[in-house]
């Protein structure tokens, strides 16, 4: 019979997704996901495997917390024109507001992916793929319905999205000035006639 485990996963698991968000794969060691989680090292490893797989639970459950549930929230709620502007909007007040300038944990992993590592490269290209069909399923609903005006068809404009949000998740790391993430995005939005983000171009 399995002993029962004396901490709540889904703490370790934001800690362990913090310590490789903040400092990335190569940059964390051993005995820094024991201090970011308060764990012993066979404690982590027996319970959730080896650093690659821990890494992997850990993106998981940071795409979990948040990709994932944005994508289902602004869907859900919004129209589908407002929630394309509405999840670029999240995405650059998310930047502005990270002191560490840690950027986006999936786009990190993406930029330091091994290209030996096929399985890995697979998983993170998965992952995109999902906020492209987010972008696509918007822009064809919104084309069905009156929403969004037609510049260009719903696949076009979904690789368009997609390339301006890895350019912001980038520029967020080395230079995330409110202007020049605004206008990162706004051009774009403005191509496709959606709503601008609506922020102040001093904002912090």
């Amino acid at each position: 019979m399995a002993r029962p485990r004396n901490f709540d996963e889904d703490s370790v698991l934001d800690a362990v997704a913090d310590a490789f968000w903040t400092h990335g794969y190569d940059g964390v060691s051993t005995r820094d996901l024991v201090q970011y989680t308060g764990l012993t090292q066979p404690s982590l490893y027996n319970a959730f495997g080896d650093k690659r797989a821990l890494f992997l639970r850990a993106l998981d459950h940071y795409l979990e917390h948040t990709l994932r549930e944005r994508i289902q929230r602004l869907e859900s709620s919004l129209t589908p024109s407002r929630a394309i502007t509405a999840f670029f909007r999240e995405i650059v007040e998310r930047s502005l507001s990270d002191e560490h300038r840690r950027g986006c944990m999936l786009v990190n992993a993406a930029l330091g992916a091994s290209p030996e590592d096929e399985a890995f490269r697979e998983l993170i290209a998965e992952e995109m793929s999902l906020i492209r069909a987010f972008f696509e399923r918007c822009m064809k609903a919104g084309l069905k319905s009156g929403d969004i005006d037609r510049v260009m068809s719903a696949d076009a404009a979904a690789t368009s999205l997609l390339a301006v949000l890895l350019g912001v998740r980038v520029l967020a790391r080395v230079d995330p000035k409110p202007a020049l993430l605004n206008g990162a995005v706004a051009p774009t939005l403005a191509m496709l006639k959606l709503p601008p983000l609506g922020l102040s171009s001093g904002k912090r």
